[in-house]
């Protein structure tokens, strides 16, 4: 039994939901609590040094996850470096969801272009 543990600032789309379970063989998701997650979604950008900002998300880590658990770990860059490190070195596997864009320009009356952005995921791939 594989446990895909998130995270990242937003929920996972269907498509990713169905990925991670026929090609990750993913049968579990954990999301970080509320506390958690709005620590790891709202990282300081005056902090010169993470090191102590990640601690707590890196101890929630060791608590919630065993050897060849998946990771799937987006947002503040370095903050994400930091974290894909610790689970390489944790026996963990540190991912990311990749995505095909599209974009579509629509010509307005008055001449005003409007861009629509569709996103579609791909796969997921490891850090």
């Amino acid at each position: 039994m594989l446990t895909l543990h998130l995270l990242f600032s937003h929920s996972l789309i269907p498509d990713q939901i169905e990925d991670a379970k026929s090609k990750l063989q993913i049968t579990g998701f954990q999301a970080l609590p509320i506390d958690l997650q709005k620590h790891f979604s709202h990282v300081p950008p005056d902090l010169e040094d993470l090191t102590e900002y990640v601690q707590p998300l890196k101890d929630w880590l060791l608590q919630h996850t065993k050897s060849g658990d998946f990771v799937l770990i987006h947002g503040d860059f370095g903050l994400v470096c930091h974290l894909a490190n610790f689970c390489k070195q944790n026996a963990l596997i540190p991912i990311y969801a990749t995505t095909e864009r599209k974009s579509i320009e629509i010509p307005q009356e008055d001449g005003s272009i409007v861009t629509q952005r569709i996103f579609k995921h791909t796969l997921f791939r490891k850090y």
